[in-house]
């Protein structure tokens, strides 16, 4: 079944809204086997609402539209559906007794507007909102479910789930789209697409059809794998065979199946190993200790993080040599061991990463342009130091070095337990 989700209200098309609820639904039709193809925003116009109601109901199964439900002139969902539907609109009474009364209760006489969100189109069947005056609608077109919610999601998200859900799941009989997220780090897009689409391509194809998305995110490569299936066991069965062939083409570089960030993955590594960590960061500015303390338990292994961000930071903090720094720069791979060696012991933990580095935008030189940034990783007896060339701006560079800190981490620890 196909899916149009249409959100109504012109403050959505400025800097000062953002749509979520269309995530919300979207999840939500998925889990019941409805695929979302198209979304869309328009403004408070009934003409170019019931344009493209019109273009919707020629190949949707489902059109869910959220907002204008409310009781001021702007309001125009309801008289943009009926338009399109060709059916009168009328007051009806039982809704307005409600909303008086919920004013009632407030201690406050409803407006006579109020009476606007009292209005159905012939036919339509009204959806309770406990939540709020404006009640939801559910309609039906020549085999197209067409639901009405209101906009404000504390009243749209409890409508959704505890009186359409169950009316579009009937639709589907128990299919449903499952998904699973895979995450790599460390290879570009088209080196991990050049892997993965041989495996994936044949799979559209076969008893439990899988489809791939692969996106590129800041620091890392996503791959979205979506099973179409009449159940949970058979979509997990079909999964698990998909993931365990991406994951033997993509090997090491794969660091996530089941939608764990980086530093949830490395957390649960240093945890099942027994060990500690310490970090000493200059350019990231302590964002490499942050995403670490982001996971829940993270005591468990991080005993500190110290932020070097000077020369003279780096001299009476951690102890440097002020000759090492004069003679490679701060920003050197020299540097970043001396700066991961010297915490680790001052924290007398197991594991210890330095990271030095130029964010820009100022700063770079042409021997060490803005993006460069030296890591090192240093534990039980070995040490890992790399330098690299990120791009993007300061935020970016930031991100992308402590992405780089925790994946030489992870594949240290995984060398180290075997794994």
């Amino acid at each position: 079944m196909k899916a149009c989700i249409v959100a109504v209200g012109t403050e959505m098309l400025t800097p000062l809204r953002v749509d979520t609820n269309s995530l919300f639904i979207t999840e939500r039709l998925n889990e019941i086997g409805i695929d979302v193809r198209l979304k869309l925003i328009v403004g408070d116009d009934v003409e170019e609402l019931a344009e493209l109601l019109r273009a919707a109901l020629a190949w949707a199964d489902v059109i869910v539209m959220t907002g204008g439900l409310g009781p001021t002139e702007d309001d125009i969902t309801r008289a943009g559906v009926a338009r399109v539907l060709e059916l009168p609109l009328a007051v009806d009474e039982s809704i307005v007794d409600r909303i008086r009364e919920r004013f009632m209760r407030r201690g406050l006489t409803m407006p006579e507007i109020n009476r606007r969100q009292a209005m159905v189109p012939r036919g339509a069947t009204v959806l309770p909102n406990p939540n709020g005056t404006a009640p939801g609608l559910w309609m039906e077109q020549g085999g197209t479910a067409i639901v009405l919610l209101p906009g404000p999601p504390r009243e749209m998200k409890p409508m959704f789930d505890i009186v359409v859900r169950e009316r579009l799941a009937a639709r589907t009989k128990g299919a449903g789209l499952f998904r699973r997220v895979l995450r790599i780090t460390g290879r570009t897009e088209s080196d991990v697409d050049a892997h993965a689409q041989p495996i994936y391509g044949k799979w559209t194809s076969q008893a439990v059809p899988i489809t791939t998305t692969i996106l590129a995110v800041l620091g890392q490569i996503e791959l979205h794998v979506t099973a179409h299936a009449p159940c949970r066991a058979e979509a997990d069965a079909a999964l698990d065979r998909a993931v365990a062939e991406l994951r033997d083409g993509l090997g090491d570089s794969l660091y996530s199946v089941d939608g764990r960030p980086l530093e949830a993955v490395v957390g649960d590594l240093l945890r099942s190993n027994g060990l500690t960590l310490a970090v000493a960061e200059s350019c990231t500015g302590g964002l490499l200790a942050s995403r670490l303390t982001d996971v829940p338990g993270s005591s468990d292994y991080l005993d500190r993080g110290v932020v070097c961000y000077s020369n003279r930071a780096k001299i009476e903090s951690l102890g440097l040599a002020e000759r090492l720094i004069e003679e490679h720069g701060a920003v050197s791979e020299p540097v970043a061991r001396a700066m991961a060696e010297a915490i680790r012991a001052q924290a007398n933990v197991d594991v210890g990463v330095g990271i030095t580095g130029i964010a820009g935008p100022g700063g770079g030189t042409l021997q060490k342009p803005v993006g460069t940034v030296a890591i090192a990783v240093v534990g039980h007896g070995e040490a890992r130091v790399r330098t690299f060339q990120f791009i993007g701006g300061r935020d970016q560079v930031k991100f992308q070095a402590t992405q780089a800190a925790l994946n030489m981490l992870r594949l240290m620890l995984k060398s180290q337990s075997g794994r």
